[in-house]
């Protein structure tokens, strides 16, 4: 589908990852199609709802360092999820509440102070091509725009009609968890692990690795030994499940997680639950309950 643009985002940051993402590319898992989509998924919403767009409008997604770009027409924004300095030409303005961004002005939202991912909404919403009904970027099976780079840019939709959301007092941003604690479901394969490794995984203390990312929130910790040592033929694997590779540290499927997988699945974290994932710093306290 090709979308008619009223102002254009030009990229002058890209940082260190930027990319667009919606609520996602449900309804194709069938066919081996992710979902992608933004990964804090609340906090992409209420960025949406304050500058007046449907929840599901597509957003910038930052990770750790932020971004910066320019329109080139008069635009209101929001910067939120990620606590970050916020700058309009250079001038501090509010996080988390609309401010005008006047043509040809940069908004910049500096590296993230809390949590990892910002989220950038603009009145109009971001609307490059969707691919299979979603305007978000899948950085496993590059469907959707591609991350992005300096010098881009990004069409925007047409704010008439947005009425941004007063800000009557302080959002109450969900922030990034000083203790990551994930309610799991048993899985598929857990009986393919020994009861001393399901025990291990209730009760350990892990901590998120900094090889995570937008596929899965990988752990550091205890490995969970398994019963049966066969290879596992490749199967169809959910948002939110938690595969256990060679190494036993459970894998923690995020939005670009693959559709099949040959490792066990020990369980799955509901989806509400992944939002706290999104925003875990490397080296936070991680906790797997029973759900």
């Amino acid at each position: 589908m090709t979308s008619t643009a009223a102002y254009r985002l030009h990229v002058v940051r890209p940082g260190a990852l930027t990319t667009v993402q919606d609520a996602g590319r449900t309804g194709w898992a069938h066919l081996g199609v992710g979902r992608a989509g933004a990964l804090d998924a609340p906090a992409a919403r209420l960025a949406n709802r304050l500058v007046g767009n449907p929840p599901d409008a597509a957003v910038l997604e930052t990770t750790l360092t932020g971004c910066a770009v320019r329109p080139d027409g008069t635009v209101v924004a929001v910067v939120g999820g990620a606590g970050c300095p916020v700058t309009v030409d250079g001038r501090p303005v509010a996080w988390g509440a609309p401010v005008r961004v006047p043509a040809g002005a940069v908004l910049e939202a500096g590296p993230a102070a809390t949590g990892l991912r910002s989220y950038l909404a603009f009145a109009g919403g971001l609307v490059p091509d969707a691919v299979l009904g979603s305007r978000s970027a899948d950085v496993l099976s590059g469907l959707g725009p591609a991350p992005l780079s300096e010098g881009d840019t990004v069409p925007l939709g047409d704010p008439a009609g947005c009425v941004p959301s007063p800000a009557a007092g302080p959002v109450p941003w969900p922030g990034a968890p000083a203790e990551l604690v994930l309610p799991v479901h048993p899985g598929p394969r857990h009986h393919w692990f020994t009861a001393s490794a399901l025990r291990t995984l209730l009760t350990s203390g892990y901590r998120v690795s900094p090889d995570s990312n937008r596929i899965g929130l990988r752990t550091e910790g205890p490995a969970l030994e398994r019963s049966r040592t066969e290879e596992l033929p490749s199967e169809g694997v959910v948002l939110g499940a938690v595969q256990v590779p060679p190494d036993g540290r459970p894998v923690v499927f995020l939005h670009d997680h693959p559709t099949t997988g040959g490792y066990p699945v020990v369980g799955v974290v509901p989806e509400h639950a992944l939002a706290g994932a999104a925003q875990a710093v490397p080296g936070t306290r991680l906790r797997f309950v029973r759900a």
